[in-house]
């Protein structure tokens, strides 16, 4: 925890119908992460902040999100370390007075292919990727009463209707991933509704230029991918259909009807 958590009362003693819907966001200082995390307090969530290196960028995400008069704490954790990630969930319940929602945006995404494989790296990305993300619904569905309700998020990728490959590693996770959202909404229902999100190109990726990134994302029969904001609002109806667990939730563009050889982002270098 940062400097921010000693301004958060704790609030567990606060009824669940009195207060507002907690979500815990991981990855939540940058990118699409923080994005997802100021989407929701301005729909009305209050978000515990989930950093694992960027503590200034958690902390100004934070801050963002009190100056929307919602209740956000920063909450520090390696996902590669399984103590921390187990105490996520009850930190954030702690802190902000109970838990609703956790969106598992953190992600490793590291370049590999086929001739280059590293068992060490498939590891690594499994770990941060697949493991943790069960840790927290484990922990998540430990913390709901009976008769109650929450739900996992578990960002995705739409590579996984769209096979190449690139990125053997982080899409061998995610496809474990995707499997364990069917698997953890068969197995923790009622109290648990697990869902998938799996955007598109929306942001620029590595040494991609940001022509590349543009000309890209326009490759869909939309001729548009995903914006962070698509992704919000992916997220936001997700954690608010009552009748929604067990599936995956496409925000591409279409993008995953249009079967590359390689990574769109090593088309338009």
């Amino acid at each position: 925890m940062t400097q921010t958590d000693l301004n958060a009362q704790p609030t567990a003693d606060r009824p669940h119908a009195g207060r507002a819907r907690v979500a815990l966001v991981t990855g939540a200082g940058r990118r699409i992460g923080r994005a997802i995390a100021l989407g929701m307090a301005e729909a009305g969530w209050d978000v515990a902040v989930h950093y694992r290196q960027s503590a200034p960028d958690a902390d100004e995400v934070v801050a963002a999100i009190r100056a929307l008069g919602r209740r956000a704490v920063a909450l520090h954790a390696d996902l590669a370390d399984e103590t921390a990630v187990r105490a996520l969930p009850r930190q954030a319940a702690h802190l902000l007075g109970g838990l609703d929602c956790i969106v598992n945006n953190a992600s490793l995404f590291e370049y590999d292919k086929p001739d280059a494989f590293s068992p060490a790296l498939l590891a690594t990305h499994m770990q941060c990727n697949v493991a943790a993300p069960l840790v927290l619904a484990q922990e998540l569905h430990a913390l709901v009463p009976d008769g109650g309700q929450a739900v996992v998020i578990n960002l995705l990728d739409q590579k996984l209707y769209n096979l190449n490959p690139d990125f053997l590693s982080y899409t061998l996770s995610k496809a474990a991933l995707q499997t364990a959202t069917t698997m953890l909404a068969q197995a923790l229902a009622p109290k648990l509704r697990i869902v998938g999100v799996a955007p598109g190109i929306t942001l620029v990726s590595g040494d991609q230029s940001a022509d590349g990134f543009e000309r890209a994302h326009q490759v869909t029969p939309l001729g548009r991918s995903s914006t962070p904001q698509d992704i919000v609002d992916a997220v936001c109806y997700a954690a608010g259909a009552k009748a929604l667990t067990g599936t995956t939730l496409l925000v591409d563009g279409g993008q995953h009807l249009m079967p590359l050889a390689r990574d769109v982002m090593f088309l338009t270098e």
